[in-house]
């Protein structure tokens, strides 16, 4: 019971931070153009492993995240009549591999939700999922399995782009005119398989 109410007490904290964040950017600047959904996790590892606490911290960022953000932005992006949502997705969800099924499949939901927020959004809005491959980031920090960590690791030394080729990606779809809606956005290393 005490784990349950403080994962409850977590996803509370999420939605106010996020509905706080986007409060915030309407006061300071009268209105927000994009909200950028690119948090998460990837605690991989085989489904066999059982690591139940680790799937639900999956759930909890990558997709509940990207929901609450979409629960505060999409108020005021209807209210003013223009928005554009940008949500990172992943290569995982589009090349599924061992290891990864949990955290491709919050990735996919991610990528589904988006696309029915875009179907649901009008003419006004735009909805762009972007999906990077290996980036140079800390993503495998929050790995607890030391060969699985230095597998990740050694592959990301050798062929990681750096972030701001994703930046890149992201500002391309969000420079396009109003009426022009980049709907996915992959980037990876040509390296890359």
């Amino acid at each position: 019971m005490r784990v349950e109410s403080l994962l409850g007490e977590h996803a509370h904290r999420g939605r106010e931070d996020l509905s706080g964040l986007v409060k915030l950017a309407c006061d300071r600047f009268g209105k927000i153009d994009v909200l950028a959904g690119n948090a998460g996790v990837g605690l991989i590892s085989p489904l066999n492993d059982l690591r139940v606490e680790d799937w639900e911290e999956m759930i909890d960022v990558n997709l509940k995240g990207v929901l609450y953000g979409i629960a505060a932005a999409l108020p005021v992006f209807r209210g003013q009549g223009f928005g554009h949502f940008v949500n990172t997705v992943s290569t995982a969800g589009l090349r599924i591999v061992p290891l990864q099924s949990v955290y491709a499949g919050t990735k996919n939901a991610v990528r589904t939700i988006s696309e029915g927020l875009r179907q649901e959004a009008g003419d006004s809005l735009r909805v762009t999922v972007v999906s990077p491959g290996f980036v140079r980031t800390d993503f495998a920090e929050s790995m607890s399995d030391p060969e699985l960590k230095a597998q990740i690791l050694d592959k990301m030394d050798k062929i990681a782009i750096p972030p701001d080729a994703v930046a890149r990606a992201i500002a391309f779809a969000i420079e396009q005119p109003d009426g022009v809606d980049v709907g996915d956005i992959v980037v990876r290393p040509t390296a890359q398989d």
